[in-house]
């Protein structure tokens, strides 16, 4: 199993050659299709449409959500097709990573002439209260 760091580095560069053969203004959908088929043929374990229950204090479900890749059962990738990405889109991911109890997480957006990609971490210790975000891998 690749350290997550590495798993993160094989899905930007596959998502960046995507970029460049596809370029932008295809629906999100296209680009989630391309990754997952890309990682696939790279003998990596890829979700679609991987869902995530949300639930309150009580354990009462409150609703569901449905994150675009889950890879190697550690890493959830949410796609965007827009030409910028905004604070909505990182409190998208963030929400994602808690319902999820998954601490690393990648938004991608290929709608953009430039190509942007960000990584995100929660910690662990936010149970306590804590939360770390990273931004990395460039954009």
């Amino acid at each position: 199993m690749k350290p997550v760091m590495e798993l993160c580095d094989v899905v930007r560069e596959t998502a960046y050659a995507i970029h460049v053969h596809h370029g932008h203004g295809h629906l999100e959908k296209v680009y989630e299709n391309a990754l997952a088929h890309r990682l696939a043929k790279l003998g990596i374990a890829i979700e679609q449409q991987h869902p995530l229950a949300v639930y309150d204090e009580d354990g009462t479900l409150i609703g569901e959500y449905f994150a675009d890749l889950l890879v190697d059962g550690r890493l959830i990738v949410e796609l965007k097709a827009c030409r910028a990405l905004s604070d909505e889109h990182t409190a998208q991911v963030l929400g994602y990573l808690k319902s999820a109890r998954i601490e690393d997480g990648l938004l991608i957006n290929f709608g953009s002439f430039k190509f942007q990609v960000k990584k995100y971490v929660q910690s662990r210790e936010r149970s306590q209260g804590a939360q770390r975000t990273d931004e990395c891998c460039g954009e």
